[in-house]
């Protein structure tokens, strides 16, 4: 099950997973991991040294590419609630505000993950409608976790 909603500045993504949240939220503590989360179109590639384990009050420096613009981003860790929760907030990076919840749920079929983002725009609602939210819509679907591969289980 995928279930994907962007609107006015909310995102609300869900996936079923067969995994425990133990499992999924150990594979998220290690940042290097978001090179296979995020899509190969963005050329996503981290520049900031990392940690082993992310933690609260971790920074991420990473840069990456939208249709051939160039962006820099300063995430930075403001929750973390192993294992089932955590919030990471841009500090600086193309967005006004970006504020990514990472809920990961035990259920009888494992997991479900779920991503909530609110986020808003350094310019305004037409750009958001004819740009950034097709773009959104498009990383979010790539990134459905369905291709990847725990090493003790395997994902719906």
């Amino acid at each position: 099950m995928f279930d994907l909603k962007i609107s006015g500045g909310i995102i609300d993504c869900s996936v079923q997973l067969s995994v425990k949240p133990t499992e999924l939220f150990s594979f998220f503590s290690d940042a290097n991991n978001l090179n296979l989360l995020t899509p190969k179109f963005l050329k996503f590639r981290i520049v900031s040294e990392l940690p082993s384990v992310l933690y609260q009050g971790a920074l991420i420096d990473y840069r990456l590419s939208l249709k051939g613009i160039p962006i820099f981003w300063r995430t930075k860790i403001t929750t973390w609630d192993p294992p089932y929760r955590f919030i990471d907030k841009q500090l600086i990076g193309p967005y006004r505000k970006w504020h990514h919840e990472h809920l990961f749920i035990e259920n009888e079929k494992g997991c479900l993950a779920i991503d909530k983002v609110h986020y808003s725009l350094l310019c305004g609602f037409l750009l958001n409608s004819v740009f950034v939210e097709p773009q959104l819509l498009q990383i979010f679907q790539s990134v459905s976790y369905t291709h990847l591969t725990l090493p003790t289980s395997d994902l719906v």
